[in-house]
C-alpha cells in the first residue's frame, strides 16, 4: 500500500489535494459534492501498475467500504473496520517487477 501511495502522490497529488480539500470542506455531502474530484483521482492513477494491482486484488473489500461511505455520508469514522480490511488487502499485493527488457540479436549481413 506504500507503494501505491507514494505512486499516487507522485504523479496525482494535485488531485488527491483537491479531493482532500473539498471533503474537509463538505463534510455533510462530500460523496454527492467531491466525485468529480475522485474520478479525476481515478483518472490519473489508472496508467499506473501497482494501483490497477490494488484496485484488482482488493476489489471486494474496497466496495464494501464505498458502500460503507455510501450509507454514512455524514459520519465516515462509522467505516474505520472496512478501511482497515481494504489496507490489510492492500499491504499483502505484492508490486510487479518490471518486464525483463527483451534481447534482440543483430540480423546476419547478407
Amino acid at each position: 500500500m506504500q507503494a501505491a501511495l507514494e505512486v499516487t502522490a507522485r504523479y496525482c497529488g494535485r488531485e488527491l489535494d483537491q479531493y482532500g480539500q473539498c471533503v474537509a470542506a463538505k463534510p455533510e455531502s462530500w460523496q454527492r459534492d467531491c466525485h468529480h474530484f475522485k474520478m479525476s483521482i481515478a483518472r490519473c492513477t489508472s496508467s499506473h501498475p501497482i494501483i490497477r494491482q490494488i484496485r484488482q486484488a482488493c476489489a471486494e473489500p474496497f466496495e464494501a467500504f464505498e458502500e460503507c461511505l455510501r450509507q454514512n455520508e455524514a459520519s465516515a469514522g462509522k467505516c474505520a473496520e472496512q478501511v482497515r480490511r481494504f489496507l490489510q488487502c492492500a499491504e499483502q499485493v505484492p508490486p510487479q517487477r518490471p518486464p525483463a527488457a527483451i534481447q534482440t540479436q543483430p540480423l546476419p549481413a547478407s
